[in-house]
């Protein structure tokens, strides 16, 4: 536990987002009060737990769903701010994962896409060891290389977000589960879809 204590005491928490794929984007900042980020789990990821011997699981109301042969993580988005014209913000949201190996549970919760706070765009986690609070950290760099975006309707729509395992995640993983889950291992590909309160005249 004092390994992963010094991994979170020196995390830079969050990072900010890359202008350059999201520049179509213009408009004033609006607050997210609902929505779902889903991610479809690659398959290279739940081997890796697997070999690992890590069992992942869904703490509600997030959820896990297999659907035509793929693996799904949900997530419902509570609340937020985004500024569209300068692409900062924030999506929060509710559930989360769980991953246990024999008798230890490590739990992930309360993430958060951060898109200010640093160089990059990285989605942070409240995290709990055995029922420990620990802090929160950066679980997942998000890559932008590839994203779609749409605002026009009534919500914010992203998809084909590169999701991969940070750097201060996989040292604390490793630690916890005393073996090596190695630093930007391929997660998925993210969806997010956001409603925008201005967007519904609220």
């Amino acid at each position: 536990m004092k390994v992963l204590s010094t991994l979170v005491a020196s995390a830079a928490l969050g990072v900010s987002i890359m202008a350059a794929p999201l520049a179509s984007v213009a408009a004033p900042t609006d607050t997210t009060f609902a929505g779902e980020t889903v991610v479809a789990l690659a398959g290279s990821f739940l081997s890796a737990l697997s070999s690992l011997g890590v069992a992942p699981g869904a703490i509600g109301p997030g959820r896990i769903e297999a659907y035509k042969g793929k693996t799904y993580a949900a997530f419902p988005i509570t609340t937020g701010q985004i500024d569209l014209g300068k692409v900062e913000g924030e999506i929060d949201h509710s559930g989360g994962l769980s991953l246990t190996a024999g008798s230890t549970v490590v739990e992930l919760t309360s993430f958060a896409i951060d898109l200010y706070s640093g160089a990059k765009p990285v989605l942070t986690g409240l995290v709990t060891v055995d029922g420990s609070f620990v802090g929160r950290i950066p679980l997942f760099d998000l890559s932008l290389a590839s994203a779609t975006i749409d605002d026009k309707k009534y919500c914010l729509e992203v998809g084909d977000v590169g999701v991969t395992l940070d750097s201060v995640a996989a040292g604390a993983l490793s630690s916890v589960f005393k073996t090596t889950v190695p630093a930007g291992l391929t997660v998925g590909t993210a969806t997010v879809e956001a409603l925008l309160k201005n967007k519904l005249h609220w």
